[in-house]
């Protein structure tokens, strides 16, 4: 088993390290050159520039029983969809479950956006130290639900 980071701007990847050096699972961040990472446990790969490379190269890597860290509902779909566990910024787990829900709304707030002529330039709101503790806590009980021998035997129920 592995972890991949979409680490573009990726707020958890100092603790996603901590606690992958704990279970001594290895980690691979992925950014764009527009966001150039050092790591000293973490394999850190460079993408391209271009629109998407960052999530198609990790889906690409990914694999059955891997963890993917990511923001991006698509990604986390097609990490899924590989039969690898998904996990959002805020510790909340993508599912096969509730992943069709959150493309759905994804799609239809962005047609509200297009439909309107205001201007939505606020970005979400500070993270906080709680917001912190409750991802790391959220994707430690994760990496216990899976063998971190072998990568095997993904959880049907999350």
């Amino acid at each position: 088993m592995k972890i991949f980071v979409d680490a573009d701007a990726c707020p958890v990847v100092r603790i996603v390290e901590k606690i992958a050096e704990k279970y001594e699972v290895p980690v691979i961040l992925l950014c764009d050159t527009n966001h150039v990472l050092s790591s000293d446990y973490s394999e850190v790969m460079i993408v391209g520039a271009g629109a998407d490379a960052v999530d198609f190269k990790l889906i690409s890597l990914c694999h059955q029983g891997d963890i993917v860290v990511t923001q991006d509902y698509g990604v986390a779909a097609m990490a899924l969809g590989k039969k690898a566990y998904a996990i959002h910024q805020s510790g909340k787990w993508y599912t096969d479950e509730n992943i069709d829900q959150m493309l759905m709304e994804r799609h239809l707030a962005k047609k509200a956006r297009r439909g309107s002529s205001k201007n939505y330039l606020k970005g979400p709101r500070k993270r906080t130290a709680e917001d912190d503790e409750r991802f790391a806590e959220s994707f430690e009980k994760l990496l216990g639900k899976t063998d971190t021998k072998n990568g095997e035997g993904r959880q049907l129920l999350l």
